[in-house]
């Protein structure tokens, strides 16, 4: 009797349990691939899926998605008509010729993203942490009128703090300073570590004002991006973190193999805006209000002239368009000759993988670059999953052996290429919100060229052969990481 009575609990759990699940996952729009993948968490693990769900798979609040949705766009329009009119449009370059043969997908992000195109700009590639720190803090002991930092991680470390000194001698001076951080990726920093800062006149909020990693429980959805911009005119995008680690200075990783821009022209105004918009929807109080024209305060007139036309390109769950998903998209499917990417993860969904594969067997040279070692198991299994998938086809897959490779680059052709924060996996295309630069102009895709060629010196080309060889315990933990690819 006594088991009787077992069984009926136990079945009447597992029928609330499937209930639960069923209601858990439907309330909320998403697609296909996640509600199977979050099905599968909730179905095979009664009761301790939930508490996975809790902190990985509810989504952001809508109180918090509207001002990112709702808040007028930055009316740039103006700022970048004068701009054309400084910079003389029939004035033709280089680059022009790689915008012309770009010209629908500059016509995408102009749509989608309201990202304007920026000609004649100075763009510098900055691989060494080191080396870009060096840079930054040199350009911030310049600043006269405003500083504004936005990281995933700012870690309370040697590099961090750095530049939180730094930053409060600037707003000693009297120098606007606004930063903004990730709670989650800053894991460890305490809203204490800004205390001086903004003290001292300068402000410092956790994205979205999460109060701390403890009481924010949600892992998605997190502010993955990396822009630092001062006076208006200078601005740093790419995929470096404010860290020790991201300067080589941690055993685990070893050397950090990364890549930054440096931007001088027009093309801040594009990290200045995203910026703005994200200060907006943190600080309801003191938000930003200046009116947006050409000279302002936030956007003076850009006096340089250098050869590189770019977009800024803004990508988040505020959106249901996946703005750099389409964008790798559209450069894959314009590739006539070469395909060349690094990302830490590769976790592409159907339509990225798809435009791989079909460029590699039209006898595209596809490359794929990653890591030679996890920094996040399940997420690293399911990289080495797509890898060996990517190794059938012909792409040409190689593991960095040099340290850690965290670059999110893509070269097309050697004339167009992208560099950011978003990853070559799900969690970038849709979780997160992201910033990537596309620039049209063969001098920088040919830099990051030579520069992924020398990368390749320090790689191992990885063959079906070898995947194939793999113990078969790594095989089902890369299989079954792979199921979980949509929530990684």
């Amino acid at each position: 009797m006594f088991q009787i009575i077992k069984d009926i609990i136990y079945i009447i759990l597992l029928i609330l349990n499937i209930i639960g699940a069923v209601y858990t996952v439907f309330r909320q729009r998403r697609d296909i691939a996640a509600t199977w993948a979050w099905l599968l968490v909730l179905f095979f693990l009664p009761g301790v899926g939930f508490v996975i769900y809790a902190f990985v798979g509810r989504k952001l609040p809508e109180n918090k998605l509207f001002p990112l949705k709702s808040k007028t766009r930055l009316q740039l329009d103006q700022v970048m008509e004068h701009q054309r009119r400084e910079l003389k449009k029939n004035e033709f370059t280089a680059a022009d010729q790689v915008v012309k043969d770009s010209e629908r997908m500059v016509q995408f992000f102009t749509k989608t993203d309201y990202s304007f195109l920026n000609r004649r700009n100075e763009v510098q590639i900055i691989t060494d942490g080191n080396e870009l720190f060096d840079d930054i803090f040199a350009e911030i002991k310049k600043a006269k009128k405003h500083i504004h930092v936005e990281f995933y991680t700012i870690y309370d470390d040697q590099i961090g703090n750095q530049l939180r000194e730094l930053l409060e001698e600037k707003a000693r001076e009297g120098v606007e300073v606004k930063v903004l951080w990730d709670s989650w990726g800053s894991l460890g920093t305490k809203r204490s570590f800004f205390k001086k800062l903004n003290e001292l006149g300068g402000e410092a909020y956790p994205f979205l004002g999460t109060r701390s990693a403890l009481t924010d429980f949600r892992l998605n959805f997190r502010d993955h991006r990396k822009i630092v911009v001062i006076d208006g005119k200078i601005g740093y995008v790419g995929g470096f973190n404010v860290g020790d680690q991201y300067l080589g200075r941690k055993k685990k990783f070893g050397y950090w193999r990364d890549t930054h821009l440096k931007i001088i022209g027009s093309g801040v105004y594009g990290l200045q805006s995203r910026f703005i918009l994200d200060w907006n929807a943190t600080d309801r109080k003191k938000q930003i209000v200046e009116e947006f024209k050409a000279g302002s305060v936030y956007f003076p007139v850009a006096e340089v002239k250098g050869n590189t036309s770019l977009q800024i390109v803004s990508n988040g769950p505020d959106s249901d368009i996946e703005k750099i998903k389409m964008g790798y998209l559209k450069m894959i499917h314009k590739a006539r000759e070469s395909v060349w990417i690094q990302s830490p993860y590769l976790i592409p969904d159907d339509s990225v993988l798809d435009a791989l594969r079909l460029a590699a067997t039209s006898g595209v040279d596809v490359r794929v670059m990653i890591p030679c070692m996890p920094d996040h198991a399940f997420v690293y299994r399911a990289t080495q999953y797509y890898a060996w998938q990517c190794a059938k086809w012909g792409i040409k897959v190689y593991y960095y052996n040099n340290g850690f490779i965290h670059a999110k680059t893509m070269v097309v052709d050697g004339k167009i290429s992208t560099v950011g924060s978003a990853n070559m996996d799900f969690r970038s295309f849709k979780l997160n919100f992201e910033v990537n630069a596309f620039m049209y102009d063969e001098n920088i895709a040919k830099q990051l060229q030579e520069i992924y060629e020398e990368d390749i010196k320090h790689s191992s080309l990885q063959t079906v052969a070898m995947f194939n060889k793999q113990s078969t315990w790594l095989k089902f933990k890369q299989t079954f990481s792979r199921l979980l690819s949509p929530i990684l």
